[in-house]
């Protein structure tokens, strides 16, 4: 299929649009990771294998010349990860979740040939069972744009891109629009960089654009390595045709002709599926030397990361590219200035691209009519932690804390209270309870020493430990600091020995205050804002969790009981039976008690050793 033509690809277009509308039914198995890890791609065939068996008219994939019939297809993640693998039924909007192979039969025999549901696979909770997935509170406050065809439609098919209104806003921006005009209604639009600190795009893309030298680049940025984050690899996996129609639409407005995907060689799907649209859309004259006959040129490579968590760093991305060590680079000059190869580079993330599309398409308006004024549109969060329900969202921007956490995830799990949220992963900060009903917006959450990040959020209940989490954030950033600057590379080591030492029980005096200034200096001399940011964690645990550094140090007590160095063993009277097999085996005398009777521990004395925990034949001694 070639493409000649801004009026060729809308003519496309309504062909497809109509193909679409024809399927009788669809049946969309979700491929992303995690259903594909639960074997939904045997699922899909099997379910495929059986209809055609039947003598279904089976449609696989869109065609203009052959429309009609039951569209089965791989679908993208549709954020409800827990409960898969899913398959969703249009029109009517059923979802099944925890499919399993032996479903397959049903599916086919009930659902496609009998047109009804199968009930058994709705999704159910504590407040009943739901049939369409609308009305799952997951969903309910949710509202998907960047995300809107994640789920939604066939995964491996440009045809029904088109079809859902893909690359119509490239059509239009070729059409109707200079470079200047198109950096003007993003910059009009007030889309904020979905990847950190929330710059402006249309002033980066605008200050690129005013640069003399050549060539330009245009990058995306797909290395997503915060613990916990799964947003960029989800629009990657599940809609690559959305990231590339935003950095052609980048690279028109400032005059680039070639683009990079930095994306991390741990997602495989996504650069498996990505370099399939790239080469789909160059066969299909989208990409190229005459992108959709306009004499305009834009061409994509992908490159794969090694893994390295400071690659998300612009510099230290654009080095990696280079075939350089991914290493950061001092500013100025910035990357608009002299970014790739030195060269003026737009470099944004894989959401912001994948806001460009409706942007363009739909207005500044349209984008600011969501969210609030200084942060418009949506933000898509993967949290995970300890909630009923966790997965991939996309919300508006404002939404409270209190909203994600107990309207649409469902509350704390086993009953327990909510205590913290991490938010922004390890450049972002903790926010306790008191900032549940704060909006979720860039300013709100700098204002309190967090920040949104990429979108990574982990819930915490009652029985965590904060100087755990301290300390688990602060060994990731120190074993991913790239070593350049030594306030980053020192200090984090010495943060993280210090916290170590915390919760083995070997907090001393002073930590705390020591904790502190290294934090604060590392803040204001790091070399990159990764470095900047890494004291993040301990430094917002500190301002909002004192007491509990407190307790380590002075008390030699875990509040949450969760550091085994400061955890107290104690005996359940009911379970033990006076055997005195524990007071036979404490090296340092802490048990005492009589035969037949329930014996006890005296915490001043034990060593915390754990002798008598294994030697107790009973179970009855907990702890250690």
């Amino acid at each position: 299929m070639k493409i000649t033509s801004t009026k060729n690809l809308r003519n496309l277009k309504s062909q497809y649009s109509e193909a679409l509308d024809s399927l009788e039914m669809r049946v969309l198995v979700c491929g992303g990771t995690g259903c594909v890890a639960g074997g939904s791609v045997k699922i899909y065939e099997k379910i495929r294998d059986l209809a055609k068996e039947a003598g279904v008219k089976v449609c696989v994939s869109l065609d203009v010349h052959e429309c009609g019939g039951i569209g089965i297809h791989e679908s993208a993640c549709h954020g409800f990860c827990e409960n898969g693998p899913i398959v969703i039924i249009k029109p009517q909007d059923w979802l099944y979740t925890k499919v399993t192979i032996d479903d397959c039969e049903d599916i086919v025999n009930e659902t496609i040939i009998g047109k009804r549901p199968v009930e058994r696979l709705f999704y159910t909770n504590v407040n009943g069972t739901f049939d369409k997935y609308h009305n799952i509170p997951f969903y309910e406050k949710q509202k998907r744009i960047s995300l809107g065809n994640c789920g939604e439609a066939d995964v491996n098919s440009l045809a029904e891109y088109i079809a859902r209104d893909g690359y119509i806003a490239l059509a239009n921006a070729l059409d109707n629009l200079s470079g200047d005009e198109i950096c003007k209604i993003v910059t009009d639009a007030e889309l904020r960089g979905r990847g950190g600190g929330g710059y402006p795009a249309g002033r980066k893309w605008t200050q690129v654009k005013r640069q003399p030298n050549f060539p330009k680049y245009v990058v995306c940025n797909g290395d997503e390595g915060d613990p916990g984050a799964f947003m960029d690899r989800s629009l990657l996996e599940g809609d690559p045709h959305r990231i590339i129609e935003g950095m052609i639409i980048a690279g028109i407005a400032v005059d680039a002709e070639f683009g990079y995907v930095y994306v991390r060689a741990e997602y495989p799907l996504a650069v498996e599926r990505l370099k399939r649209a790239i080469e789909e859309a160059r066969e299909a004259g989208i990409l190229g030397d005459d992108i959709l006959g306009s004499g305009k040129k834009f061409d994509l490579q992908v490159n794969q990361g090694a893994g390295a968590f400071v690659c998300g760093e612009g510099s230290a991305l654009t080095a990696s590219i280079e075939g350089e060590r991914g290493m950061p680079r001092v500013k100025p000059p910035r990357t608009v200035e002299a970014g790739l190869f030195g060269k003026p580079t737009v470099l944004n993330n894989v959401e912001t691209f994948a806001n460009v599309p409706n942007i363009i398409l739909n207005g500044a308006d349209a984008f600011k009519s969501i969210g609030t004024e200084k942060s418009p549109g949506t933000k898509a969060f993967a949290v995970t932690g300890n909630v009923e329900t966790t997965g991939l969202i996309e919300v508006p921007m404002g939404i409270t804390m209190r909203e994600i956490v107990f309207d649409i995830c469902g509350g704390i799990k086993n009953g327990k209270k909510f205590k913290a949220v991490q938010i922004g992963g390890p450049s972002g900060g903790c926010l306790p309870e008191q900032y549940l009903d704060m909006p979720l917006d860039f300013d709100s959450l700098a204002s309190v020493g967090a920040m949104i990040g990429s979108g990574g959020l982990v819930v915490l209940d009652e029985d965590t430990c904060m100087v755990e989490i301290a300390r688990f954030f602060m060994n990731f950033t120190q074993n991913e600091s790239c070593g350049k600057c030594i306030p980053c590379r020192e200090g984090t080591k010495r943060m993280l020995e210090i916290l170590e030492r915390i919760v083995a029980g070997e907090g001393r005096e002073g930590d705390i205050d020591l904790l502190l200034e290294l934090g604060e200096t590392i803040s204001v001399t790091a070399l990159c804002g990764l470095g900047k940011s890494a004291a993040n964690p301990v430094l917002s645990t500190l301002k909002y969790f004192r007491e509990e550094y407190e307790a380590h140090i002075r008390d030699k007590r875990c509040p949450a009981g969760v550091c085994k160095a400061l955890a107290p063993i104690t005996i359940d009277p009911e379970k033990c039976k006076g055997c005195s097999k524990c007071a036979k085996n404490c090296p340092v005398n802490a048990i005492s008690g009589k035969i037949k009777e329930p014996f006890v521990i005296d915490e001043n004395v034990c060593i915390k050793c754990g002798a008598c925990v294994s030697s107790c034949p009973f179970g009855a001694i907990i702890g250690g």
